[in-house]
């Protein structure tokens, strides 16, 4: 099955995870220590978040290790910006409603 990278993403402890391993690569031992749950639960977060993309496993010897794809990432700002536009317009809108308001009062 072929997962959504926004359903992957809806889960917070991916979100978690995602942030953990942005700043640098690690194992799922030591992804699991940050987290009050199980080294499968971990797993099974990994897998989704393997299945959609947004990281990619890399062996060292005999430890995996996760990375983030920053280009996947990518994909999903890409998909928000259209909204980004939308909330600085209305903000703009609001600044200057704001501002008239002001002056009015004076």
């Amino acid at each position: 099955m072929r997962r959504d990278i926004f359903q992957a993403v809806a889960d917070p402890t991916r979100r978690a995870i995602i942030a953990l391993i942005a700043l640098q690569a690690m194992t799922p031992n030591a992804i699991a220590e940050h987290f009050d749950t199980t080294r499968q639960a971990i797993s099974k977060h990994l897998r989704v978040l393997t299945e959609c993309e947004l990281v990619k496993p890399e062996h060292r010897g005999r430890e995996i290790y996760y990375l983030l794809e920053i280009d996947k990432m990518k994909e999903i700002d890409k998909w928000l910006e259209q909204f980004r536009k939308i909330w600085e317009t209305r903000f703009l809108q609001l600044d200057n409603l704001l501002a008239t308001l002001k002056k009015q009062q004076k």
